[in-house]
């Protein structure tokens, strides 16, 4: 069963969803699951030097109040799924090409791994995931060549491909993320609970609610 997640790295929601969705995989006892990755970019036009975070989210929400109320409900909703953030920490509003380009550039046996240091250092460590050496040292830590690493990143070796991911959530008309497409057949808009992706999962394999 094929599972693309469609999600951007500063979206504390992909996160939350991606949890939910991996404990309904560790109870799934159907088919194997392969998981994609798809990149998606909530603000692609973030200058590549990024954004003050709590001025920006600040103007585009409505004010800093609205926008720590907003970022409090994320924060409750991430301890209640068993992931911390640490909103306190972070400082920059960055552009995500380059960490979805980091996630492209991993081995497929690790790209989950990578995508879970990757959240972990901007919601919990506050590190700027726009900076290319924040990236090469967390390709480092997941035993990547941190060299190879940041020469690729530099030269936007992914773009293509970044390009198709965009591309195809325009196709889909995908307006916001998490966005999960379930072996071509169902789609899940949101960071739905684990039961209600293992109905899907249920439902992509033709079994029974009841299994």
């Amino acid at each position: 069963m094929m599972i693309e997640i469609f999600q951007d790295t500063i979206c504390p929601w992909c996160r939350i969803g991606k949890k939910h969705l991996f404990d309904a995989i560790r109870q799934w006892d159907g088919e194997p699951v392969t998981i994609h990755y798809r990149a998606y970019q909530l603000n692609p036009d973030t200058p590549k030097a990024g954004l003050p975070f709590w001025e920006t989210m600040a103007a585009m929400k409505g004010g800093r109040d609205v926008v720590q109320r907003m970022v409090q409900h994320a924060a409750n909703a991430g301890e209640a799924a068993g992931v911390p953030f640490r909103f306190d920490r972070v400082e920059m509003w960055p552009n995500t090409h380059a960490s979805h380009t980091l996630i492209k550039l991993a081995p497929p046996e690790r790209a989950t791994d990578l995508v879970d240091a990757v959240f972990r250092a901007y919601f919990e460590e506050g590190k700027d995931i726009g900076s290319l050496d924040v990236l090469a040292a967390i390709a480092a830590e997941q035993g990547m060549d941190p060299e190879w690493v940041r020469s690729q990143l530099a030269s936007d070796a992914k773009r293509e491909e970044i390009a198709e991911d965009l591309a195809y959530a325009r196709e889909l008309n995908i307006t916001g993320v998490p966005f999960f497409i379930i072996d071509g057949k169902l789609a899940l808009s949101g960071a739905h609970p684990a039961e209600n992706f293992l109905k899907a999962f249920r439902q992509a394999a033709g079994t029974s609610a009841h299994r």
